[in-house]
């Protein structure tokens, strides 16, 4: 008997089944585990395409292509005229006071849905979400009743200490405090639920003082939700439009945002004046997204290394 007849079997068996499976049998399985859940990932991605160059890629191609028709003279002027570089600062500065509002008081508001229990919560926490579901223009009729002159809170606040808000660029800002509450609080809330107690509990044996135990233990494992919910509250009230209209009075230099600049262009048939604006105002628009993104992936991070 030869060497290879000997060495036949032997090879034979090294192909066998193994654990009672054939070695086609574990190729069918490990293609079938690799096959995706939802078969037609060609058309779904090039439905996707398709949605998304229609409602979006389009759009926002026309506005470009259309503000390219200005010479760049032109286009700065549009841009920087006095009138909306006045909505500008309005916009922006009334954005980022809100913003910043909301990132104290989102804090605290998700602190208390997560940490005690008190009658009404699961009414209070549907509340949080009233922004997202109530109409923009519903919102600005409403705070305009609430805060005008002759309403039930703007009327004690003139009388007493001669502060209008309503028709004022303060309204501005109580209306941009309104719809960018839930960004802060939605954000913060779910990091909140997954802390580990178990800390606080240990620094608070350690001799810390609730102050010390916020900002060592605390603080540092929400801040990454803190400020992608600052900047998604940033960004909401930057495009906001609708509440705003009906508190803020519209006064030229005083209280127009640069969304009601755009209307007015459109109004005026200086299209390529409102798109002139409004590539600006999309410019802003993308680098907060960028922003948002990098914090998001940031926070990702940090919970991939706390797990």
């Amino acid at each position: 008997m030869t060497a290879a007849s000997l060495a036949l079997p032997a090879q034979n068996r090294s192909r066998g089944p193994v654990n009672g499976k054939s070695p086609a049998a574990g190729d069918h399985a490990r293609r079938a585990a690799t096959r995706r859940v939802l078969p037609g990932f060609g058309l779904s991605m090039g439905l996707t395409i398709l949605y998304l160059s229609l409602i979006v890629l389009i759009p926002l191609s026309a506005l470009f292509i259309k503000t390219f028709t200005l010479t760049w003279p032109e286009f700065w002027s549009a841009v920087t005229s006095p009138r909306v570089m006045a909505s500008y600062r309005l916009t922006f500065g009334a954005s980022f006071l809100a913003a910043t509002f909301n990132l104290f008081t989102g804090v605290l508001l998700a602190w208390v849905l997560v940490r005690y229990e008190f009658p009404g919560k699961k009414f209070v926490d549907a509340l949080v979400d009233l922004p997202f579901a109530l109409p923009t223009a519903v919102a600005g009729i409403s705070l305009t009743a609430l805060w005008a002159g002759n309403g039930w809170v703007g009327q004690f606040v003139e009388s007493n200490w001669g502060i209008q808000v309503a028709f004022t660029p303060a309204g501005v800002v109580v209306a941009l405090i309104f719809i960018s509450l839930p960004f802060v609080v939605r954000t913060v809330q779910p990091v909140l639920e997954e802390a580990e107690k178990e800390l606080e509990e240990a620094a608070t044996c350690l001799g810390a003082t609730p102050l010390q135990t916020f900002v060592k233990v605390i603080l540092p494992t929400i801040t990454p939700a803190l400020l992608t919910g600052f900047a998604m509250a940033f960004a909401r009230a930057i495009g906001e439009y609708g509440s705003v209209i009906f508190i803020a009075g519209n006064m030229p230099m005083v209280s127009e945002i640069t969304s009601l600049i755009i209307i007015g262009k459109l109004e005026q048939y200086d299209f390529a004046g409102a798109t002139a604006v409004a590539t600006v105002m999309l410019v802003s628009s993308f680098i907060l997204l960028m922003i948002i993104n990098l914090l998001q992936a940031w926070q990702r991070r940090r919970s991939g290394l706390k797990a």
